[in-house]
């Protein structure tokens, strides 16, 4: 069976919510099962790669699980205007592909499957 491209758009706010770390779990569970993921953070999911991500929900756990993505070499898309414009932002992170609502409703109907946090 050929390995499918599953879509996990995050939306949900790291700092008030525990969905985003789950979400970046289910991520992580995803690619061990050897399939093509892509990862998008919208809005205020883009402080899942800030600096103080471990002073939020789940805050350790996500900073770990991002960690095990980026030795994975996986990267994030990130919506273009939700990314800040401090240069310590995702310091030392995964890589981050820049997007914008049109490529990412692309990325939607070029996927087999899509996770919405």
């Amino acid at each position: 069976m050929a390995a499918e491209h599953v879509l996990v758009v995050i939306s949900a706010d790291p700092e008030t919510s525990h969905r985003a770390n789950e979400a970046v779990r289910i991520a992580l569970g995803i690619i061990a099962g050897e399939n093509e993921v892509s990862i998008v953070l919208l809005g205020p999911a883009a402080k899942v790669l800030g600096a103080e991500i471990e002073d939020y929900i789940d805050g350790e756990d996500t900073l770990k699980h991002v960690a095990t993505l980026k030795k994975l070499g996986q990267s994030f898309h990130v919506e273009r205007a939700a990314i800040p414009a401090d240069g310590d932002w995702n310091a030392g992170g995964p890589e981050v592909v820049p997007i914008t609502l049109a490529e990412l409703a692309a990325l939607v109907a070029e996927s087999d499957r899509v996770l919405v946090f």
